[in-house]
């Protein structure tokens, strides 16, 4: 279950693809969109973080910043991004801290994968407050876009 709306959203610091640390707090004051996503290179995922790409500058335009988690590394996640024109920030949450933090760590995906990041989003407001949150049951189901923008318009 995603973290609970009014609560403190957790710290966190991880790579991005340049290798250089990206922290909670460097957001502080400003909203975040935290969009997890199981792997890079996977049809939903793909289409998960293009969405966001192409509603980039509505986020931007509202006040919200912007980033993708998964538990691929940064290497891996350069090439995905370099790949699909992503135009924000992906981290790598290869050690499963903030996946666990923030719940929204699936244990079992595909394959045989284990201890990836479940498909969701959350929204932490100007002071660092979860102003909405929502996984989805199945990671090959989609997140709710509308209801993110409606969230993030709430914010403005």
């Amino acid at each position: 279950m995603a973290l609970a709306v009014g609560s403190k959203a957790p710290d966190f610091t991880l790579y991005n693809t340049e290798k250089k640390e990206i922290s909670l707090k460097d957001f502080s004051g400003k909203t975040l969109i935290i969009n997890f996503f199981p792997a890079a290179f996977t049809g939903v995922c793909a289409e998960q973080m293009c969405s966001n790409r192409d509603n980039l500058s509505i986020y931007n335009n509202l006040g919200a910043s912007v980033i993708g988690i998964s538990v691929d590394t940064p290497f891996t996640q350069a090439v995905f991004k370099a790949q699909n024109n992503i135009n924000f920030d992906l981290l790598s949450d290869f050690n499963k801290v903030m996946i666990k933090d923030y719940d929204m760590y699936l244990p079992d995906f595909v394959l045989g994968i284990k201890g990836v990041a479940k498909r969701g989003v959350t929204v932490i407001d100007s002071k660092g407050i979860v102003a909405y949150a929502e996984e989805t049951a199945n990671p090959g189901t989609q997140i709710n876009f509308t209801a993110l923008r409606e969230a993030v318009t709430a914010l403005k």
